[in-house]
């Protein structure tokens, strides 16, 4: 279980938590046996001045790989959700995050994990990009144009619309 996340500041709202997200049905699930257990993700939506956000594609060699997806990582034992997010950006991507607004949080459950997403908005970072682990960067805008998008990251895309559109 992550460390709890500190109570977002005065004047923020705290995560929402929506349904559950089923990646691939049709596929088993692994472990085939007994209960899977729930990895906890901190995600990253780096959002510019101009509004675009930062996509990213996954690593080579992990699964899904070349699919377009917000930076971010696995929480380490006892790390909160913004401590993970400060660590994985870094070491991910290169740069150095400054507050971290808590957004929503969705479970996803795909057929090599069961991952519990913590999206986060970051407004502030430094330090130049540099993608460390292979993977390609773009800044996009609504509707994105970069395929394949990871499952787990189209209802944020639909939940960055909606906030738009008011």
């Amino acid at each position: 279980m992550p460390a709890p996340t500190p109570a977002a500041p005065e004047g923020f709202p705290t995560p929402e938590t929506v349904s559950t997200l089923v990646v691939d049905a049709d596929q088993a699930r692994a472990p085939e046996e007994g209960d899977r257990t729930v990895v906890d993700v901190a995600v990253g939506i780096l959002v510019a001045s101009d509004g675009a956000f930062l996509l990213t594609t996954r690593p080579p060699g992990k699964a899904y790989a070349g699919y377009w997806e917000f930076p971010g990582g696995k929480l380490k034992e006892g790390e909160s959700v913004e401590m993970a997010l400060r660590r994985e950006l870094q070491e991910e991507i290169g740069v150095t995050i400054g507050p971290v607004l808590a957004w929503k949080e969705q479970v996803v459950d795909y057929p090599h994990a069961l991952v519990r997403l913590h999206f986060c908005k970051v407004f502030e970072w430094t330090g130049e990009l540099h993608m460390h682990e292979g993977q390609d960067f773009q800044w996009q805008h609504l509707p994105v144009n970069c395929t394949p998008v990871l499952p787990g990251t189209v209802p944020v895309l639909g939940w960055l619309e909606a906030e738009r559109a008011g």
